[in-house]
């Protein structure tokens, strides 16, 4: 695999050929916020927030759908990209319901400590107020559509890691929502297996455990990690 050279931040740093920029970014210590991006799962670039400002590009790309290329001049922040970063975040919590002091997930919530990060301390815009429903039909776990920020980790991860597709979505644009079993109650669905993975790689309180508390839901997405380290050894032992 051949090196690269980039210029990241006004200093010139080395990439791997074929690495998305959010990856070359990481690895020169540089943190990008992230909401549907998750290491061990397919790249969807649904949130926008890794948005970041690339010599000769007349608009802003995300990092994790961009490839690295020699000679790419990046910059990561500035006071456009985290106007725009910080206008995204205000549109999210917009679009649903998101009342963290009741949340299951109540500082423990990556949406959350994303918009403490950013400086967002209020809304700009007018609150959609959807009338969504939960679903707690499964014995252990339950789904709050209005938590939910359709980032898709737990429709990747139950496809690309448990290999079940218990999960999908409905719908287009804001009525979007994510299903299990072609929208049936997630308690009749036959393709689940009840591993949890959807649970602990959900960024927000939509997905939670059954009987969990205000601030009680504490997830835990390393197994992600492990489960890529095994991938990387097996093919480098090939």
């Amino acid at each position: 695999m051949s090196v690269i050279t980039l210029t990241l931040n006004g200093e010139l740093v080395s990439a791997r050929t074929g690495q998305s920029l959010l990856e070359a970014i990481r690895d020169q210590g540089v943190k990008l916020p992230t909401l549907c991006h998750l290491d061990g799962l397919s790249t969807r670039g649904g949130c926008r927030l890794c948005l970041v400002e690339i010599g000769g590009s007349p608009r802003l790309l995300p990092a994790c759908t961009t490839e690295a290329v020699e000679g790419m001049v990046v910059v990561t922040h500035n006071d456009k990209i985290n106007h725009y970063r910080k206008l995204i975040l205000e549109l999210t919590f917009a679009e649903r319901n998101h009342t963290c002091a009741v949340c299951v997930s109540n500082e423990h919530c990556e949406l959350q400590a994303l918009a403490a990060e950013l400086g967002m301390d209020h809304v700009r815009y007018d609150y959609l107020d959807p009338d969504l429903g939960m679903d707690t039909s499964h014995e252990k776990f339950g789904v709050d559509h209005n938590r939910c920020i359709l980032c898709l980790r737990c429709v990747r991860v139950c496809d690309e890691v448990e290999g079940a597709h218990t999960w999908d979505v409905r719908g287009r644009g804001i009525l979007s929502q994510v299903i299990t079993d072609l929208n049936r109650p997630w308690g009749e669905s036959e393709t689940c297996t009840e591993c949890g993975k959807c649970v602990e790689i959900c960024p927000t309180g939509a997905l939670f455990d059954q009987g969990a508390s205000v601030g009680e839901m504490k997830k835990d997405a390393r197994f992600l990690r492990r489960i890529l380290d095994g991938r990387e050894k097996r093919q480098w032992q090939r």
